[in-house]
C-alpha cells in the first residue's frame, strides 16, 4: 500500500506540473454569444490558424495554447477578418482578455502582451497621422510629415534600446511606413539589429522570431558593408560572382573586368524586363561594346528553362548567367538589391559607387562619359 501511495503522489505531482505549464487564454468577446473566435499564430510573415473556438452565451471562451519552453509565441485573436487582440505568450501564462469586435481590448496576466498592445497602439496612431498629413494640402504638411516620422523613429529606437530582451521589439524593427519604406530604413540601423539579435539570442536562441531577425540582421549588415565599401569603391574593387551559363560552364564577373566598363545587371524574365533587353540594352551594347563595354547579366529566375529560352530567343550577346536561388541568392544581400532590374558598374576593375542609372538614357550618358 505504501508503494501505491508513493506512486499516486508521484503521478499527482507530474499532473500538477503539467497543468502548471499550460498556456491558457480566458477571454470574453463583449456582446457576442455563440460567436467564433479564430486563434492564429504568427509564423514569421504569415498567420497560421490554430483553431476556432465558440463563445458561450455570455461571450466567454477559453483556449489552451501549446507553447514550448523559452519559445514565446505571438498569438492573435480574430473575429471574422478583424483582429480583436494581440498577445505575446510564454509557456505557463494564464491571461485574461476582454475584447469587443472593434479591436478594443484589455489583457491581464501577461506583461509582454501589455507591452505589445502599447507598441501596436502607438504604431497605429503613427500611421493614421502619416496618412492624414500625406493627404493634407497645408503648406507645412511635408515638413510636419518629416517631423512626425523622425519623432516616431526616435521613439521606436528608444523602445528597442530599453527592452533589449523582450520579443516585442521584433515587430517594431519590422514596421513599415508604407510599402516601400521601413521605419528603420537607414543602412546604419544594421548596428541596432545586430545588437538586438545578440541580446535576444542569449534568452531565446530557438525562437522562430529571433532566427528571422538574425536573417534580417545579416542582410542589413551586408547592405551596410556594401554601402561603406561603395564609398571607397576605387579602393575595394567589387564583389566577384561565379554562376553557370547556358551551356553549364561557370562564368565569373572577374573574367570580364579587363574591359574598360562592365555593367553588372541583375534581372528576371518578366515581360517588361525582356522588352528592356531588346529596346534598350541591345542597342547600347552594339554601340559601345567595340569601345570596351561589356554586360554581365545575372538572372534571378528560379526557372532556369524560362531564362535560357529568353536568352536564346532574344539572342543576347553579352555574358548571361543564372542564379536559380532567386531572392535567396547570396548576391541579393551582398549587392543590397531591393528591386529588379538593378545595375552596377565596374570601371577599370573598380566598383563605381557614384554610378546612378535608372533608364536607357542615363546608361548611355554614363557610358559616353567613361568611354
Amino acid at each position: 500500500m505504501k508503494t501505491v501511495r508513493i506512486l499516486a503522489a508521484a503521478v499527482a505531482a507530474l499532473m500538477l506540473a503539467a497543468c502548471g505549464q499550460k498556456t491558457v487564454i480566458d477571454g470574453n468577446l463583449a456582446g457576442k454569444a455563440d460567436a467564433p473566435v479564430i486563434v492564429k499564430l504568427l509564423d514569421i510573415n504569415k498567420y497560421q490558424v490554430l483553431d476556432t473556438v465558440l463563445t458561450s452565451a455570455t461571450g466567454a471562451f477559453r483556449y489552451n495554447v501549446d507553447i514550448e519552453k523559452d519559445r514565446p509565441e505571438f498569438i492573435y485573436l480574430f473575429y471574422g477578418d478583424r483582429k480583436v487582440a494581440s498577445l505575446l505568450l510564454h509557456q505557463g501564462d494564464h491571461v485574461k482578455v476582454n475584447a469587443d469586435t472593434l479591436g478594443n481590448y484589455t489583457v491581464e496576466g501577461s506583461p509582454e502582451s501589455q507591452l505589445l498592445q502599447d507598441v501596436e497602439n502607438d504604431y497605429a496612431q503613427f500611421l493614421v497621422d502619416m496618412d492624414r498629413l500625406a493627404a493634407s494640402d497645408a503648406p507645412d504638411a511635408n515638413q510636419e510629415l518629416s517631423r512626425r516620422y523622425v519623432d516616431y523613429y526616435r521613439r521606436s529606437m528608444r523602445y528597442v534600446i530599453e527592452h533589449p530582451k523582450s520579443l516585442t521589439v521584433v515587430p517594431v524593427l519590422f514596421q513599415q511606413v508604407n510599402d516601400g519604406l521601413s521605419v528603420f530604413d537607414q543602412p546604419t540601423d544594421a548596428i541596432l539589429f545586430r545588437s538586438v539579435c545578440d541580446s535576444l539570442n542569449s534568452v531565446y536562441p530557438e525562437s522562430r522570431y529571433v532566427k528571422a531577425l538574425q536573417r534580417e540582421s545579416a542582410r542589413r549588415n551586408q547592405v551596410l558593408n556594401l554601402s561603406q565599401q561603395l564609398q571607397v569603391a576605387g579602393e575595394v574593387g567589387y564583389f566577384d560572382i561565379k554562376l553557370p551559363t547556358m551551356d553549364g560552364s561557370d562564368a565569373s564577373l572577374s573574367q570580364v573586368v579587363e574591359n574598360k566598363v562592365v555593367m553588372l545587371y541583375f534581372w528576371a524574365t518578366t515581360a517588361e524586363q525582356k522588352m528592356f533587353n531588346l529596346d534598350a540594352l541591345l542597342p547600347i551594347y552594339n554601340d559601345f561594346h567595340g569601345r570596351g563595354f561589356e554586360i554581365y547579366a545575372v538572372s534571378l529566375d528560379v526557372d532556369k528553362t524560362a531564362w535560357a529560352s529568353a536568352v536564346r530567343n532574344q539572342k543576347l550577346p553579352w555574358v548571361n548567367v543564372c542564379d536559380t536561388r532567386g531572392s535567396d541568392s547570396p548576391y541579393v544581400n551582398l549587392y543590397g538589391l531591393s528591386s529588379l532590374p538593378s545595375a552596377f558598374f565596374v570601371v577599370n576593375g573598380d566598383l563605381d559607387g557614384d554610378a546612378v542609372v535608372s533608364d536607357a538614357a542615363s546608361i548611355r550618358k554614363y557610358l559616353q562619359s567613361k568611354l
